[in-house]
């Protein structure tokens, strides 16, 4: 049965859609079945995954309001590697709709059952904010995957994203936990990065992913070519930090079977964050 895992960060421009993206790209490639949700109207990480908001048929507003099931919803994104479930600015109206709903909170949780033993992952990109879509992403999800930028607003921001994750522990899925807190578009010369990252492992402790996604010029350009980092430019500094990501989040649930592939941590994760920004 598929691991379900909630992208999320209530502040926005954290790299979230970015993680959405190039995780489910690059545990697509190491031979998993993935399926990535995108739940947030701007649907960027559907253009992300090379499929057109604006052309396709059906989206997660068709599958939440019980329009479409979700197998007709689901598209190959041939150019990512990956089935995408895709999302456009239609989500808006599913958030209103959806609170006409009595079981608005498991709208997704129970569409996801249907599909959920044909994948080895299934990554829900969520908005930027606590809507009733997100809502729906952390009912359905088993774990959280929280991007972070370590800066000063960070650790605030972040106590009250737990305080949420923790509200939807108690009334509406009891088996959600905190996945990790993975650190994104860091720059180790900048002094107050690496106090905020320090602070982050204080706390949290093994929660922190090891692997550090850095500021780089290919992560950044893949998006406007519609392409995941790793089918961009797979020798860039951020394709090797999302593999890396995807190597320690399977060793954390290493399954009988399956082994990462050694060029997934050939560079320690480390690394990965402490070189100046180039492609």
């Amino acid at each position: 049965m598929g691991r379900i895992l909630a992208v999320t960060n209530q502040k926005g421009g954290v790299g979230k859609t970015t993680t959405s993206v190039n995780f489910a790209a690059s545990l697509s490639q190491t031979g998993r079945r993935v399926l990535l949700v995108d739940l947030d109207a701007q649907g960027n990480a559907t253009m992300g995954s090379g499929c057109d908001k604006h052309a396709v048929i059906k989206t997660g507003y068709d599958l939440l309001l019980g329009h479409a099931p979700i197998r007709d919803v689901i598209v190959y994104a041939e150019e990512a590697g990956y089935d995408l479930l895709p999302g456009n600015g239609d989500l808006t109206a599913a958030e209103v709709e959806l609170l006409a709903r009595d079981d608005r909170e498991r709208r997704l949780r129970s569409a996801l059952t249907y599909v959920q033993n044909e994948y080895d992952a299934i990554i829900i990109d969520c908005p930027p904010s606590l809507s009733m879509l997100t809502i729906n992403a952390l009912a359905a999800a088993h774990s959280v995957i929280i991007p972070i930028q370590c800066e000063y607003y960070a650790l605030e921001g972040l106590s009250a994203l737990l305080e949420t994750i923790e509200q939807v522990r108690v009334s509406v899925n009891p088996e959600l936990e905190i996945e990790g807190l993975l650190r994104t578009m860091f720059d180790a010369r900048n002094n107050l990065a690496n106090d905020v990252s320090a602070q982050l492992q204080q706390h949290f402790g093994d929660k922190v992913y090891r692997t550090i996604i850095p500021r780089n010029v290919r992560l950044a350009e893949a998006p406007s070519h519609g392409l995941p980092v790793l089918r961009y430019d797979s020798s860039s500094r951020g394709a090797a930090a999302y593999l890396a990501l995807a190597g320690e989040y399977l060793r954390r649930h290493q399954a009988p079977g399956h082994t990462p592939p050694e060029t997934h941590t050939a560079e320690p994760p480390e690394q990965a964050g402490t070189e100046p920004s180039h492609p």
